[in-house]
């Protein structure tokens, strides 16, 4: 017998059944890693979404696979300028188009690097606002084009999805829209001074504002004129001098009143002259000395002298002259009441006429502040209701009612004229003043308020700039009832909302340089 070698009898040795056994471990865990990682996705937009259904010609056993997420820097842009989206061998391509004033989604849509036919095509959106707000948009095919029938109104800052069906397929896409967004970090709101408000309900006591300015009391305000023609012969009145009732202002020498008054004192002679033959005449008649006739006569002649003397002394009095005086063209032009000299046209020595206004006197302890309403307002502008005015130019406030309202609305301005009359005592109420007028109406209790400095305006409508992670988005808002402080939000913010309050006007600058560079 021989022995032969382990080489020489073909099986193999022990080293070699190990790397057997090595690799087919490894070849099992390999196995199992392709398996559970699954098929490779195809690279996209900013992220999307695919359900895929069985195609025919396979074995029947339908199956859904459900696409992951993808987020690149920077979204791929298709040959129309818009945004790409792809999934294997299809691509959409969607655009935010501005045509005419109105901001539109088209979209196109392709197959393995060709248009594809839109019969059986389907296109919808769907845009989720930062308020919260959806609004559900569909494309139709428009001159060869998939195009929304539904505009989107600014700003452009939402999230979207975008559920797309093919005649074999159905796809899902999204993306996020920040055109507009103003970015701000937490230091740099504080180091700007924003105050952030919460949107929430409220009890508000409207008041409409008004535009309107101080006047002067008309009814207490008064035009001196001399009415006569003279010379003035001393001024003793000065402009912004606070006057007595009956105080002297001027003295002005008139002929017209020398001839009144000089006719005046001959009436009174002739009168004086009558008395005294009128009694003369009844001691006579009642001594039998003369007829009765003489007695009716001489009463006669004193009845027709105090006739005389009357009417002279009205015209005095017509022209503002008193009966008494040294000189008989002396006129001394007086304050009619306690007021303020406004406004002063007289000087010493100067010829004025009978309808020069050489004075205007005020009495500033009360002055109207008038305002114009327009005719939507007229129903809650009533004479009696409360108003609060307040200066422009100051901290002043006061309380009143409305004294007056107009009853024609004017050709031009389609307004009608209503005032309050203000005590001013303290003469803080200067006549020239602007202010604005605040009706007060009764309370109503509001779902949505804000704080009055969050509203702002951009293109003509209102809007406050709600707070987002990272700065703040302009969110147009239909403002309500108002008291001043607060505002009421009819539309577009929802309770529980942060914005900006005081200080939201930095924020509008920022926005406003941002939107200098805007397109779609």
């Amino acid at each position: 017998m021989s022995n032969a070698s382990p080489s020489a009898s073909g099986k193999p040795g022990r080293q070699q059944v190990f790397i057997i056994i090595v690799l087919l471990v490894v070849g099992a865990i390999v196995g199992a890693m392709i398996l559970r990682s699954g098929p490779t996705k195809p690279a996209g937009g900013d992220s999307h979404g695919h359900e895929e259904s069985a195609k025919a010609g396979d074995d029947g056993h339908g199956h859904a696979e459900e696409a992951g997420a993808h987020a690149e820097e920077a979204a791929p842009k298709g040959p129309h300028g818009g945004q790409l989206f792809t999934e294997g061998d299809f691509a959409l391509e969607l655009l935010l188009a501005e045509e005419g004033g109105e901001p539109r989604f088209k979209a196109w849509l392709v197959d393995k690097a060709q248009p594809m036919p839109l019969a059986g095509t389907a296109v919808a959106l769907t845009l989720t606002r930062p308020n919260g707000d959806e609004q559900e948009i569909v494309l139709r095919p428009v001159n060869g084009v998939l195009t929304s029938a539904q505009t989107v109104a600014e700003p452009h800052i939402f999230e979207a999805s975008v559920a797309v069906q093919t005649p074999k397929e159905s796809y899902l896409f999204s993306f996020s829209q920040q055109e507009g967004k103003v970015a701000m970090t937490d230091a740099q709101i504080q180091a700007a001074s924003i105050t952030l408000d919460t949107s929430v309900p409220a009890t508000i006591r409207s008041a409409l504002q008004f535009p309107g300015e101080i006047k002067f009391n008309e009814d207490r305000t008064a035009h001196i004129v001399p009415r006569v023609l003279g010379v003035v012969e001393s001024v003793s009145a000065n402009l912004g001098q606070q006057v007595k009732k009956g105080q002297v202002l001027a003295v002005i020498s008139s002929a017209a009143v020398s001839e009144t008054r000089s006719e005046l004192q001959a009436a009174q002679r002739r009168r004086e002259l009558a008395q005294t033959t009128y009694e003369r005449e009844q001691s006579l008649w009642q001594q039998k000395i003369s007829p009765e006739q003489d007695v009716l006569q001489a009463r006669q002649a004193l009845r027709e002298a105090e006739i005389t003397v009357a009417n002279a002394t009205q015209k005095l009095q017509t022209l503002g002259a008193s009966t008494h005086s040294g000189a008989l063209g002396r006129l001394e032009l007086r304050a009619p009441f306690d007021g303020m000299v406004v406004e002063k046209h007289i000087a010493l020595g100067e010829a004025v006429k009978e309808d020069a206004s050489v004075f205007t006197l005020s009495d500033l302890s009360s002055v109207w502040a008038e305002l114009s309403v327009a005719a939507r307002d007229l129903q809650q502008v009533r004479v009696g209701e409360r108003v609060v005015v307040r200066a422009g130019a100051s901290d002043a406030v006061a309380n009143g009612t409305v004294s007056y309202v107009g009853s024609l609305i004017g050709e031009q301005t389609r307004t009608a004229p209503a005032r309050v009359v203000l005590p001013n005592p303290q003469g803080a109420w200067r006549p020239g003043l602007f202010v604005t007028v605040e009706v007060l109406a009764a309370e109503k209790a509001s779902a949505v308020t804000v704080a009055a400095a969050a509203l702002q305006t951009l293109d003509d409508q209102p809007v406050v700039f709600l707070k987002v992670p990272g700065g703040f988005v302009p969110q147009p808002v239909q403002t309500g009832r108002s008291d001043g402080k607060r505002v009421e939000i009819v539309r577009g913010l929802k309770p529980g909302a942060s914005v900006a309050a005081a200080g939201s006007f930095v924020v509008k600058s920022e926005q406003g340089k941002s939107s200098a560079t805007h397109t779609h």
